[in-house]
């Protein structure tokens, strides 16, 4: 039978003899410990009176291109076209991760900021909602160099001041970083869902909208860039033939009025309306070529333009999160009496250190 050692259990005495010596110490500043609650509750429901209510708006969509095809290749398409690789796609810049960062990227963010929106009867951009929302307008009453600045609805970013760009900044830098989500619920469901959370539930509703517009204009306009080229020069190259054909068969109709009841011996008075009917049959093939290529590529380019389906939008009233003032209380009570037990502590461990 294995004894005992003296040493563990000396040990073992001391450690429950300091115990009680802590929780005796503690049960002597119990004042001192209810004080701090009641003023932690006090603050935490001070706090969830205080603390605005959180609107979240949720919107989500998929993207049908038709070179994907029906079935599984429709279903696929978001994955080829806006960058989750799911197989079966084809190649694009959108690739990976590129579509969370499309989304959260500064140019779509600012560019969808700068999206007008009726406000209380007024026509303002979401950039100025959002400064109106934060009362940042008061805070700037007594610096000179924001005073003036206006954030007008579809303005021209390139012509925008150091100081509208540095507030532009800050803003997109606020979204991007705790109010815009951008991602799938569900790896297997190709569905791009959209989060937007602000303490304004129009706010909140209108950027969400505003945001898959403007990233859906540009995936559209960079996919299809190459196709609307093609037919742009072939519609071109189309109106420019249709013109000479046009004036191939006036100088036909000319030649032939030079030549009526021309004497049938001279027949090199004839030359210029063969050598315009000429010109008419070649206009002419070259005419039928074009148009039948300028029709291919108006379907290739319907092909290659992606189709934007809206699934859910956000529906007023949305989803609102609150500080509940239960929930400030106990949390207020419990942070400020941890916090006062830990400092009772510690000063009492520098005392027998100092001692």
């Amino acid at each position: 039978m294995n004894e005992q050692n003296p040493n563990d259990e000396i040990s073992l005495k001391e450690l429950i003899e300091k115990a009680k010596e802590w929780y005796a110490y503690l049960l002597f500043q119990w004042r001192v410990i209810l004080l701090a609650g009641v003023i932690g509750a006090a603050i935490g429901l001070t706090y969830s009176f205080i603390k605005k209510p959180v609107y979240t708006a949720t919107l989500s969509f998929a993207l049908e291109d038709e070179k994907s095809g029906g079935g599984l290749g429709g279903a696929l398409g978001l994955a080829s076209s806006f960058g989750l690789d799911l197989g079966g796609g084809g190649g694009s810049i959108f690739t990976g991760s590129n579509l969370t960062e499309l989304f959260k990227s500064r140019r779509m963010v600012e560019q969808t900021l700068l999206t007008p929106v009726n406000v209380n009867g007024k026509n303002i951009s979401l950039a100025e909602m959002y400064i109106q929302n934060n009362e940042w307008r008061e805070d700037w009453k007594d610096k000179e160099q924001f005073a003036g600045i206006q954030f007008a609805p579809q303005a021209d970013r390139k012509k925008f001041t150091r100081v509208q760009d540095s507030i532009l900044g800050v803003i997109y830098s606020n979204l991007s970083k705790t109010a815009l989500t951008v991602g799938q619920k569900d790896k297997k469901v190709a569905i791009i869902n959209i989060d937007v959370v602000s303490t304004n539930e129009l706010f909140s509703k209108y950027f969400s909208e505003a945001l898959a517009k403007e990233v859906s204009d540009f995936y559209i306009a960079t996919k299809s860039q190459k196709s609307r080229e093609n037919m742009a020069i072939l519609e071109k190259q189309t109106d420019s033939i249709r013109r000479e054909l046009n004036s191939a068969i006036t100088g036909v109709a000319v030649a032939n009025d030079n030549t009526f009841s021309l004497n049938p011996a001279l027949n090199v008075r004839r030359a210029p309306s063969a050598r315009r009917q000429v010109d008419v049959q070649a206009n002419t093939a070259i005419l039928t070529e074009l148009v039948k290529q300028s029709e291919l590529a108006k379907v290739t380019l319907r092909k290659e333009t992606p189709l934007i389906q809206i699934i859910d939008s956000p529906i007023l009233p949305l989803k609102k999160e609150k500080f509940g003032k239960a929930k400030g209380i106990i949390m207020g009570a419990f942070l400020a009496g941890f916090l006062v037990v830990l400092g009772l502590i510690l000063r009492r461990l520098l005392k027998l250190i100092t001692n």
